[in-house]
């Protein structure tokens, strides 16, 4: 069986995050959402509301399952059995980034890190300019799932 973690904070989840998510399914048996919990890290959305946007947006689709972690990615990677760890790609800055956490995760343990490209018309789109968008009132309905439509 094929499973990976598709791991981040979600704060909240973005159309970027969900093409990606819908393309990775096409690839894996099981695609574990991740949910990254960072003590340090102030967001915007509380655990339970990030958990409640992924699990929403996917609730008909049986080979994702929403968890949370903390730690190192690819420790959770063992725990539950994942080969695999799926990243999206928005820019090249993104991949410079990216590149050096997979290094190291390959250097730490077996887990593949698996890229896939963001689709062009979601490329702009990330956490934090949602998260700015939220903060100033504007329109955001563009940018996430319909899950995410709160009222903030």
């Amino acid at each position: 069986m094929r499973r990976a973690i598709f791991p981040g904070s979600f704060d909240p989840l973005t159309l970027g995050h969900y093409d990606i998510i819908k393309r990775g399914i096409t690839l894996f048996d099981e695609l574990f959402i991740a949910i990254g919990i960072n003590a340090d890290k102030k967001y915007m959305f509380s655990l339970e509301e990030r958990t409640r946007f992924i699990a929403e947006a996917f609730k008909d689709e049986p080979k994702i399952k929403v968890v949370t972690y903390k730690g190192l990615t690819v420790e959770f990677c063992k725990e539950v059995g994942a080969d695999f760890i799926l990243r999206g790609l928005r820019n090249p800055g993104d991949f410079e980034f990216e590149k050096a956490i997979a290094h190291t995760n390959r250097k730490l343990s077996e887990i593949e890190t698996v890229f896939l490209l963001t689709s062009s018309g979601k490329s702009y789109i990330s956490s934090s300019i949602v998260r700015d968008v939220i903060r100033n009132g504007g329109d955001y309905s563009g940018l996430v799932p319909d899950t995410v439509m709160v009222s903030k």
